[in-house]
């Protein structure tokens, strides 16, 4: 029992790290509020936003802002007071009294403990709702166009009936290209219909089609054709089937989240980047750890230089983690990998959400295993 009881240093070093860390989260976040604001106070003004509203929003904003920077602040967090502690001598004097490197890490692992469990409740519970509002007032105050950037848009709208665009444009309701399926239980296609574009008439709640080709074909297989230059029907879809605004997956906890992603499975919709941001919701907390062995080791060594060498080694390693994480996320969501593949595609996109921290990990380990010397 004595031998994990918190002595007076692990308790010194732990409240270290924990009071900067949040000091540094709330100069971080009222930096971003005050660049974020001066960006959209047009916008804000334009769109008659709520003052009530509007400071509720940047509360969400502050909340989204630092989990998403908490690795990056802990390591700048751990540079700014070790090396301190290294300059003063202290963490020589440590070591010089028969404490061993990992000893001297204990209070940083539990303040980094502390730090990655709530980052893992603020990622999966938390932080989905204060989104919510954040995203609600976006929409209504400061992003209020909604796009659908992509082409070739598949959809299964009910089972059997396979809806396709080429594209979209939102504001006229409308989407070009349209092909429209039907296929019997059996697997036997029953009627497409082709037109130049279809518009969702929202009046009446029907989809008017221009230039429709319609071919019905039995199940004896003759076929019959009709050309219409106009044809209203009535299909179970909307615009917002095809897209939706990539935060909005941001305003849905863990099991939201996990639902939605087997919905969207069902209808043919693309899903790899909502699964990579399913998987970084664990992933990316437990950056904390790795970003952690790695500003120890490069703090913990007094240097003529002072904190600004250990400084600028955290900008210049934490921007190499953030860089090495989007290249990582962004290949990973666009590869396809093949059906006899040696990894499955989750698996495949659950490595990619892990591996920057399974390469940095291996260089915090390595410092670490040189820092002493």
């Amino acid at each position: 029992m004595g031998r994990f009881s918190l002595k007076r240093i692990d308790r010194y070093i732990a409240k270290k790290f924990l009071t900067t860390f949040f000091f540094m989260v709330v100069v971080f976040c009222v930096i971003a509020v005050v660049f974020d604001l001066m960006e959209n106070v047009g916008r804000l003004l334009a769109n008659q936003a709520p003052l009530s509203g509007t400071i509720l929003y940047y509360l969400s904003f502050c909340f989204h802002f630092g989990n998403l920077l908490s690795g990056f602040i802990v390591f700048l967090t751990i540079i700014w007071f070790t090396s301190r502690l290294a300059q003063q001598t202290e963490i020589v004097a440590m070591l010089s009294s028969g404490m061993s490197f990992s000893r001297l890490m204990r209070p940083y692992f539990l303040a980094a403990s502390v730090l990655v469990g709530l980052s893992l409740l603020i990622s999966h519970f938390i932080l989905p709702r204060a989104n919510e509002r954040k995203v609600d007032f976006e929409i209504q105050h400061v992003h209020v166009n909604f796009h659908i950037s992509d082409q070739h848009m598949y959809r299964e709208i009910s089972p059997g009936v396979i809806a396709y665009f080429r594209s979209i444009t939102v504001d006229r309701n409308t989407g070009y290209r349209f092909q429209l399926e039907r296929w019997s239980d059996a697997n036997q296609l029953e009627q497409r219909i082709l037109a130049a574009k279809a518009t969702w008439l929202e009046e009446d709640s029907v989809w008017r089609l221009v230039n429709a080709r319609v071919r019905d074909i039995a199940p004896d297989g003759t076929e019959k054709l009709r050309y219409l230059t106009r044809l209203d029907t009535a299909l179970d879809m909307r615009i917002s089937d095809f897209g939706q605004r990539a935060v909005m997956t941001s305003t849905l906890t863990t099991p939201e989240l996990d639902r939605h992603i087997d919905r969207e499975t069902e209808r043919g919709a693309p899903v790899a980047s909502v699964k990579l941001e399913r998987f970084g919701r664990t992933a990316n907390p437990f950056s904390i750890y790795v970003l952690m062995l790695i500003g120890v080791g490069i703090a913990a060594r007094k240097l003529r230089g002072g904190m600004g060498y250990h400084l600028f080694l955290a900008v210049v390693t934490g921007f190499l983690f953030v860089f090495a994480s989007k290249i990582i996320t962004v290949y990973a969501a666009s590869v396809v990998l093949p059906p006899d593949a040696w990894i499955s595609v989750d698996n495949w996109l659950r490595l990619a959400a892990w591996l920057p921290n399974i390469l940095f990990a291996g260089l915090g380990g390595w410092i670490c295993w040189k820092a002493p010397k």
